[in-house]
């Protein structure tokens, strides 16, 4: 039995031994990355960063508030104190925080405060929530560097992510499940369009 217990413990220390050979990068292979921002109505933010490559998935939401589990009608409402946020899963071996951030500014007006085109009050501010030191930094580096390219003062919030609700389901994916409603032509469109033509400007 002693000999059994031996043996056990010997073949554990041999794959143990082996895991610490692993080389780090391939270690590091499913590592992913969380960046949480607001730019306005969550569906048009929501359908800009779903075009960029590396990033993974997208959850519309609320954040930066003071209510627990907001519903989307009390958010509208301006009383709860959140912004409709997207939290972007993404792969940083495909795009870095950084380059999220440079994207950040090209998809949204950080200029005017609590405002988006027609979209008026605190839920459409402009809004950097960070979960690290690292993202902090970044963010406001990012902030000051991106002011060169704008006339008017940047009003951009960058606040610490406390908490991130994430919206009702018929708001994920919003702009792809309902292309041909109206708001979806009229506004989210026309930004899309725009957006993804600055996009092709940029490839080599």
């Amino acid at each position: 039995m002693i000999n059994s217990i031996k043996t056990l413990l010997l073949s554990a220390g041999f794959l143990l031994a082996g895991l610490s050979a692993v080389p780090a990068q391939t270690m590091k292979t499913n590592h992913t990355e969380l960046a949480t921002v607001g730019g306005g109505c969550f569906w048009c933010t929501e359908a800009v960063f779903q075009k960029l490559p590396g990033v993974l998935s997208i959850a519309s939401g609320y954040a930066g508030g003071k209510t627990e589990n907001p519903t989307y009608h009390q958010v509208c409402a301006g009383d709860t104190g959140h912004a409709e946020v997207i939290q972007i899963e993404f792969d940083p071996q495909k795009i870095s925080y950084q380059k999220l951030l440079h994207y950040f500014w090209e998809a949204h007006d950080p200029t005017t405060l609590n405002r988006q085109g027609a979209d008026s009050g605190t839920q459409y501010r402009s809004i950097i929530l960070y979960s690290s030191e690292a993202q902090k930094l970044l963010a406001e580096k990012a902030k000051l560097e991106a002011q060169a390219n704008f006339k008017s003062p940047i009003v951009t919030e960058i606040v610490p992510l406390k908490k991130f609700y994430k919206a009702e389901a018929y708001h994920q994916d919003y702009y792809n499940e309902n292309s041909a409603q109206p708001y979806c032509q009229a506004v989210i469109r026309p930004k899309l369009e725009k957006f993804e033509q600055k996009l092709k400007a940029e490839q080599p």
